[in-house]
């Protein structure tokens, strides 16, 4: 099982080079950060045509992730805060990767910067952190 990770700072602008890697490497999965687009922006039928099978969490002009899969994916989860009023950024996604019947979990994070300490983005950091890590041990249980 190959698994590879990249921040692509923006799938539009990488659709090419996003191509090529499968091509060339062909992971069983890629997981993708900073997608900076909306999910109705993102060349889904691109990267299908591709032989994945594709989810996206995207957002406009920043953030967002994606899981990019040759197996079916089921059970997604796109949001750690359950405070449907929390004005969460498309940092996380979750799914199940089903594979003959047995399978695994797999998450594409974009973790929050945080820079500089003492400030609301550095606090928004810590509370994403924690929804992170309530999230996981929702998954343990």
């Amino acid at each position: 099982m190959i698994v590879a990770s990249w921040n692509v700072n923006s799938v539009r602008a990488r659709i090419t080079h996003i191509q090529e890697f499968l091509k060339t490497n062909s992971p069983d999965v890629l997981l993708l950060q900073e997608l900076k687009a909306q999910d109705s922006d993102i060349p889904k039928d691109e990267l299908e045509n591709c032989g994945y099978n594709v989810i996206f969490n995207g957002q406009k002009g920043y953030n967002g992730v994606g899981i990019m899969s040759k197996y079916p994916m089921e059970d997604i989860t796109k949001n750690l805060y359950l405070d449907a009023n929390s004005n969460e950024q498309a940092r996380y996604i979750d799914c199940w990767i089903n594979i003959n019947k047995k399978g695994f979990r797999i998450a594409s994070i974009y973790l929050p910067n945080g820079n500089p300490i003492n400030t609301e983005k550095f606090n928004y950091k810590l509370d994403w952190m924690d929804q992170f890590k309530k999230r996981l041990i929702t998954l343990l249980e």
